[in-house]
């Protein structure tokens, strides 16, 4: 199911579809649903492990971000492995891996598509650019930003001040 626009531009997030999850020990848990965070704002970010833009910007931005709104019970963080090329350096085990070398306490996820080697779902359904990338979904699952580039220390005031 691809994301849906509905009034004034506003996209409604699609099913994450992502079928190989870690929770944020570390351990292999069932398939993560977008409805699971119901009444919250999500914070994705897609990544490839092989990818030097995710290592030296993007996970540093998103650790910085998880610190910054630990506690907070407003707004989850999800981290997912997107994969479009490089399926055997961009593995299930390589998210355990980067979990444990940025202390993220948050849930992982692998997707290479149905088969395990063709091309992410979250991609195709996001229409998705890239990695490193950013997508915050409101409580409502609206998409309310997604994109490379992301100004941190703004995302993080405009985070904290999320109330419901």
């Amino acid at each position: 199911m691809k994301k849906e626009v509905i009034d004034r531009g506003v996209t409604v997030a699609a099913e994450f579809e992502v079928k190989d999850w870690i929770d944020a020990d570390g351990n292999k848990t069932a398939a993560i649903k977008l409805s699971d965070f119901d009444g919250k704002f999500k914070v994705l970010f897609c990544f490839q492990n092989w990818c030097p833009g995710c290592h030296s910007i993007g996970l540093p931005n998103l650790k910085k971000m998880v610190t910054a709104l630990q506690g907070n019970d407003n707004v989850t963080f999800l981290a997912i492995q997107t994969v479009f090329e490089g399926h055997d350096e961009n593995t299930y085990d390589k998210i355990i891996e980067v979990q444990k070398k940025y202390d993220l306490r948050i849930p992982f996820g692998h997707d290479a598509g149905n088969d395990g080697k063709s091309h992410s779902n979250l991609m195709n359904n996001y229409q998705i650019n890239g990695t490193p990338w950013f997508i915050f979904i409101d409580r409502h699952n609206k998409i309310v930003f997604e994109n490379f580039h992301l100004n941190v220390d703004a995302a993080i005031e405009i985070l904290q001040g999320i109330k419901y």
